[in-house]
């Protein structure tokens, strides 16, 4: 089905509702029926009907629809957020005495769910540097049951290769996650590579405009049905239906967002890889990048994820650089209209909190929708201030 179908048109039926351009928000909890035949059959099968908004509503019906399309996906889930879609997928598929293999340095969440969360009930786990495909069969045990991904991952964007993990999880019969979120579908759609399940925090591109919290699984009908009857139906993790009616307004313009955010990082990455008080950068469609070769083969573009670090003597250099900048705002995420950073030296030297394992002069940038000039006069006079380089 072609993207403009799915973002326009797909799962709303306009002569339902008065021929609205824009599906209606049915911002009911609770449906009715027309007798104790109809609601038994629909009790039998609340996956494909509607009961309850806690499990299945007619707004977020339309938003799982156009998602699992755009992933090319059997179906979806959304849930409350990118957290709680982690966190029901790997659920859903482990059991106590069972491994999981995952990447090094998940999501800081993901990493929480294994090693603090899922251990305590007899789930272990091991950490690989899963660039290279033969490490993550070397941490493959008996007991392993799920292979999880971050393809690239948030901050130094790391790749695996999809097809290679996806075979190799076949041969043992593990289950493949991943976590999607830093290409969207736009760019990357892992079930073409025979990944079994898709997440994203849809927080992030799916939405866009930093005003909604929700995650996404996807896969195939089978294993979406299985973790609806179990894991979100046990946990609640719901979205609400007015939030989905925002989420299916950012998909709307999906395709033009993540483009201009693409091709305005790419701009800016290749001044700053020139620019002589940055040391390194950090991007999947630099040239420079170590897996740049895996990185086009795999994803048509990358968004507007970028990390670097400063030739900085001082952590208070760095601090004063991300202090004079103007046009970017301080925050976590990314993927808004809105451009960002987060320093990692903000991480360091916080009471109670362990010292992280990048590098102060570490910062990750995301670039929004504003003029790629307008942003780039910034990063510019901000870089001029580096006085100890």
């Amino acid at each position: 089905m072609h993207q403009s179908n799915i973002l326009t048109h797909l799962g709303e039926e306009r002569e339902r509702y008065f021929n609205a351009v824009a599906p209606p928000i049915i911002q009911s909890s609770n449906f009715v029926f027309d007798s104790v035949a109809d609601f038994r059959k629909k009790f039998e099968d609340e996956y494909d009907n509607h009961l309850y908004t806690r499990g299945n509503n007619p707004t977020v019906q339309i938003l799982r629809r156009k998602i699992a399309a755009l992933e090319n996906a059997e179906d979806a889930l959304v849930v409350g957020s990118g957290a709680a879609a982690v966190a029901m997928a790997v659920i859903g598929n482990v059991k106590a005495g069972d491994h999981v293999v995952c990447v090094q340095a998940p999501y800081g969440w993901t990493h929480a769910l294994l090693t603090k969360f899922l251990a305590r009930f007899g789930v272990s786990h091991t950490f690989v540097d899963a660039k290279n495909t033969k490490e993550i069969a070397a941490a493959i045990q008996p007991n392993t049951r799920v292979l999880y991904l971050e393809s690239p991952n948030s901050k130094t964007f790391e790749i695996q290769d999809l097809t290679a993990c996806a075979t190799l999880a076949k041969q043992h019969g593990i289950t493949t996650i991943i976590d999607n979120s830093h290409a969207s579908p736009i760019y990357q759609r892992p079930v073409e590579h025979g990944i079994d399940i898709v997440i994203h925090s849809g927080t992030k591109y799916l939405n866009g405009h930093s005003d909604v919290v929700v995650g996404v699984i996807c896969g195939k009908k089978e294993m979406m049905k299985k973790l609806f009857e179990s894991e979100l139906m046990t946990l609640g993790g719901t979205i609400s239906p007015h939030d989905a009616a925002l989420v299916i307004r950012g998909l709307r313009t999906l395709p033009l967002r993540i483009q201009r955010s693409h091709e305005s990082a790419v701009e800016i990455v290749r001044r700053l890889e020139k620019h002589p008080k940055v040391a390194k950068v950090y991007f999947p469609f630099s040239p420079n990048f170590p897996q740049y070769e895996l990185a086009q083969k795999q994803m048509s573009g990358v968004g507007g994820l970028f990390s670097i670090r400063l030739k900085a003597k001082r952590i208070e250099e760095v601090e004063a650089f991300c202090d004079k900048l103007e046009r970017f705002l301080m925050a976590v995420s990314w993927g808004g209209y809105e451009s960002l950073i987060i320093p990692m030296c903000g991480f360091y030297n916080v009471a109670g909190r362990e010292k992280p394992d990048l590098p102060w002069d570490f910062i990750r940038f995301y670039i929004g929708l504003e003029d790629v000039e307008w942003l780039w006069e910034d990063i510019e006079q901000a870089l001029d201030g580096l006085t100890g380089c």
